[in-house]
């Protein structure tokens, strides 16, 4: 099993929690982070070895990279698997399984690259490289169905571990914040993020703050101590004074206890709406990336909330138009118009419904399957 970044592990540690209820002595080997270890996966190479942003990253780590994906084909060819389980990374993990699948090692993909949204050409490549596609989406099922790969829909766990019904006062309460109104700051979980996004995040905090609008106070968890310091220093940089309380590991208690959420796309923009939570999100991508984006792009809209909603209803600003007066603009209006929070709010309650169905131990099931196992 190969995971590569906080969301691949945590993805995979409800998978092979869920493996070892079904089948107790299963054993587990790969790349992965600390929630895969805490499980029991023996970890060859942390995940921070192969994680990159797109196409960012990738010159500066390639050879390392690829030196490590060839390593772990070498391993798995001579000592071969029940079943290969690539969680996400699909730059990593798809030139892997195909080669893997060639050798005669059933392969799991778990995770649907984004082939709906852009680079659809990738379609063929998974075709060659998977046994078995498991989305975390219904409609990315659907897409994977028409064009004739083997899929299966298992749901979000997320949203089977976040409860229906969210008490805002409770959340604040366990956080000890007493405000009018709190907004959280999720400007992304890597550092590469924080560069670009962290100082508009901030800027536009001080807006919020200097417009008096309400006694607000911000909330910004992590999810590691380095994101948490490099987004310190930038706010003693640049708005010293700013209300804005920084946690780490506590995105679900922050997004249940916020009126509002200004946030990075990705995994942050779905766990807001299994909140309900009103957000905002913005993104910002090099100059490369972006133009890669325009070119191979198929929807019109980056955030998931939207893709899952018959009715995008949640404020997108990606590259230029991801400024200051634009963002401020966006969060202005929800803390102006309580009634447009709650229409927001009971429009984001349908995605939960969606995706509650029991995801980790489909995908168990799903991945016993593939392996020709059967649970005990």
């Amino acid at each position: 099993m190969i995971a590569g970044e906080a969301s691949g592990d945590y993805l995979a540690a409800g998978l092979i929690r869920q493996l070892k209820e079904e089948v107790p002595d299963v054993q587990i080997e790969g790349i992965g982070g600390p929630l895969m270890a805490r499980e029991g996966a023996v970890i060859h190479h942390p995940m921070d070895t192969i994680s990159i942003m797109g196409v960012d990253g990738l010159a500066k780590s390639l050879w390392k990279i690829l030196r490590i994906r060839e390593a772990m084909h070498d391993r798995f060819v001579a000592d071969p698997p029940d079943v290969f389980v690539g969680v996400d990374v699909p730059d990593f993990n798809l030139s892997l399984e195909r080669r893997l699948k060639r050798a005669g090692i059933p392969t799991v993909h778990y995770v649907s690259p984004t082939v709906w949204a852009w680079r659809a050409y990738r379609i063929r490549k998974i075709r060659r490289a998977v046994d078995l596609m498991l989305t975390l989406f219904p409609f990315e099922a659907d897409y994977y169905r028409e064009r004739g790969v083997p899929v299966s829909f298992v749901g979000h766990p997320m949203a089977d571990e976040i409860p229906g019904t969210v008490d805002r006062g409770a959340a604040r309460a366990e956080l000890g914040v007493d405000a009018e109104c709190v907004v959280a700051l999720l400007p992304g979980s890597r550092i590469s993020e924080l560069k670009r996004l962290g100082p508009l995040f901030v800027d536009v905090a001080a807006r919020i703050q200097r417009s008096g609008r309400c006694d607000v106070q911000f909330l910004a968890p992590f999810i590691s101590a380095g994101t948490l310091e490099y987004f310190r220093d930038l706010v003693a940089q640049r708005a010293p004074e700013l209300p804005v309380r920084l946690l780490q590991d506590r995105s679900r208690q922050v997004l249940s206890a916020s009126d509002i959420a200004l946030l990075a796309s990705g995994t942050a923009a779905l766990e807001a709406a299994l909140h309900k939570t009103p957000m905002v999100v913005t993104y910002k991508v090099s100059w490369f990336t972006s133009v890669m984006v325009r070119l191979f792009a198929r929807v019109s809209h980056f955030s998931m909330p939207n893709n899952l909603l018959e009715k995008p209803v949640v404020p997108e600003l990606m590259q230029n138009r991801a400024t200051v007066d634009a963002v401020w603009k966006e969060v202005d209006r929800y803390m102006a118009d309580e009634g447009l929070r709650r229409d927001m709010e009971r429009t984001l309650a349908r995605i939960p419904e969606m995706l509650r169905c029991g995801a980790s131990a489909r995908a168990a099931r799903e991945v016993l399957r593939v392996a020709g196992r059967e649970a005990v």
